[in-house]
């Protein structure tokens, strides 16, 4: 059924690959990292997430944008407030497996290899209900 489908981007020589990296660039930020996991779950508000990842509402902005210029994040305005949420899972997702990766490296066996859901292991709140540092 699928014989005909070519995945483009995932050769030795796509030309996707030069983006590639610049998405990993993006993503070598932790406040870039900590948004994406904060809009996870749903939209949220430049100050909700600054309250939420510890940043000034200034701070956050400027992350936002660079999410938005590559196409992560999309805003919503309502009234004089602006909600931000993920255009799609793929940022998400790789957000997500980087933690993982990451979690391999400290631990012997990571949180997200005892859980049945790996969503579960993820929440990595504080007890105040901020993201951890």
């Amino acid at each position: 059924m699928y014989e005909d489908t070519k995945y483009v981007g995932l050769e030795a020589d796509s030309q996707y690959i030069q983006l590639a990296a610049e998405v990993f660039s993006l993503f070598s930020d932790e406040t870039r990292i900590r948004i994406v996991l904060a809009l996870r779950t749903g939209e949220r508000s430049v100050n909700e997430l600054a309250e939420l990842i510890g940043k000034s509402p200034t701070t956050v902005s400027q992350h936002l944008a660079k999410l938005r210029w590559c196409k992560v994040v999309q805003p919503r305005q309502e009234g004089t407030r602006v909600y931000y949420s993920l255009i799609d899972e793929h940022a998400r997702e790789l957000v997500m497996h980087a933690v993982f990766q990451a979690e391999h490296v400290v631990e012997i066996v990571p949180p997200h290899h005892t859980v049945q859901d790996s969503e579960a292991a993820f929440e990595g709140k504080t007890q105040e209900g901020n993201l951890r540092p």
